[in-house]
This record gives structure tokens, sequence and C-alpha cells, in this order.
């Protein structure tokens, strides 16, 4: 397929994500772009880098963020050993829930190996059908959790399916948490076939995008050696979300999506 046709095609994958997403929540749900926040902070904005991570400027670079839900799971070892040795550095939504609690040397592993540790509930109910102290039950007892481990309170959060209402904004708000939504999914709860994973994500990415992928379904640690490979071959440098947006900073309650 000629390059014009497969950036078409990818766009228009996008646009597809974005648009349901943007249905999700029952709420207007202004977001901000990564080159929104870019830009927003100035150019003498101090840089935000992930711990041992060399700082990169994504207004020059390529950049692309892989980000993983719903875990840790048993295959978040392997998963681990795939990030160290291609040197990929990725965002983890941790759910509270028999993941946090049950797997405390992964999450551990994670900090320590330079990724950025978030929320992603405890119990992966659908926040906008709960009350507002519904809600900050949900986020507040995994951003315990995961502080008694780490000795660090996340500042990102991911919404179970995307799903964003007034008021979990405003709980976000409260605890010191930016809302962090997606451009490429596989949806890889539905299949256990990697190479699908893999080509799904690759149609879908572009620059400033972040990566939607499960580090708990068996299809998908299999398919991040091959999802890595043909993007560094493609250009994209792998950031965290926060490097994504620095010089600029999440701000808490506000809404990301590329």
């Amino acid at each position: 397929m000629p390059e014009n046709g497969k950036k078409s095609k990818a766009a228009a994958a996008a646009a597809v994500v974005a648009a349901l997403v943007m249905t999700l929540g029952g709420c207007s749900m202004d977001t901000t772009s990564p080159a929104t926040a870019r830009d927003r902070a100035g150019s003498n904005a101090k840089s935000l880098v992930a711990s041992g991570t060399p700082s990169v400027d994504c207004t020059k670079a390529k950049c692309i963020a892989l980000t993983f839900d719903a875990g840790p799971g048993r295959d978040t070892p392997q998963l681990l050993d795939t990030l160290k040795e291609k040197k990929v550095h990725a965002t983890f939504f941790l759910l509270g829930k028999n993941h946090v609690v049950k797997h405390p040397d992964l999450v551990r592993r994670i900090a320590d190996e330079g990724h950025e540790v978030a929320n992603h509930t405890w119990s992966h109910r659908r926040l906008d059908k709960l009350s507002a102290d519904e809600i900050r039950d949900e986020l507040s007892r995994t951003q315990d959790a995961i502080a008694k481990i780490t000795g660090h309170r996340p500042t990102l959060m991911r919404p179970p399916q995307g799903r964003i209402n007034d008021d979990v904004t405003q709980v976000s708000r409260e605890l010191g948490l930016a809302q962090i939504l997606w451009s490429a999914t596989a949806k890889d709860f539905s299949t256990t076939d990697s190479e699908l994973i893999k080509s799904r994500i690759l149609e879908q990415a572009g620059r400033d995008g972040i990566i939607l992928l499960h580090d708990i379904y068996d299809g998908t640690v299999p398919a991040v050696p091959g999802i890595i490979d043909e993007l560094k071959r493609r250009g994209y440098t792998f950031v965290t979300v926060p490097e994504l947006l620095a010089p600029g900073k999440a701000n808490p309650g506000e809404i990301y999506r590329p």
C-alpha cells in the first residue's frame, strides 16, 4: 500500500477510536493533546524525566507511549524482561484488588525499572455509574496500596472503559490525578491472536499516540516485541506518558488524549 494510503488508514482508525471514547462518558469531555500540553508549558519549562531515563524532546522526536492496563499479572515479568531488553519504558495503569495487593514485588519492580506507575482503580468498576464517594474509594484505595509499596502516589489514572463524567473529573482533581485516555487499542480482551494484536496497533500508531494494551491477556505480551521493533523501524521513540507531555505537566482532573 502507498505511504499516503497507510497514513490515511491509520488516521481513520484513530478517528474511530477517538469518536468512540468521546461518546462514552456522559459529559462534554474537553481533552488536551500531548502537543497542546507541551505548547502550553512554554519553551523554558523544566522537562519531566522518568527516573533514570534520558530526556526526550517530543517536539522534535517522533514519540509514542506504550501503556498497559489492569495488571500486574502472571505475564508481567515476561513483559518487563522484554521492555528491559528493548530499552523501552512504559506506563502501567495498575488495578488494586487482586493485582497490586497480590503482586507487590512486581509493582516494586515496575517502579524500580523506570516505568511510570499509574492508577486504574481498585476493582475496575465503571466510574461513571458510581457516586462521588464510591469513585473516591475506587481511586484512593489503589493510591494507598501503590504508595505503600513504592513510596510514591501516582499522578495519572485511566478510567475503566474510558468512561468519564463530571464526578470522575472532580474526584480525580481532588486526588491529584490526571485522566489519561488513548489513541490506539488492539481490543486484546477479545482475541488471543498475537499477530492480530500487533497488526491492529501498527495500523493505528501515530506520532504523539498513546497505545492501550493489557498485560493480563494471553495474546498481548507475545505481541509486544514485534510492536516495538516495527515502530522503532518506523522511527518512533518510546516514552512514558509524562515524557510525552513534557515540558508540560499532567494537571489533576484534566483529560489527556492524542
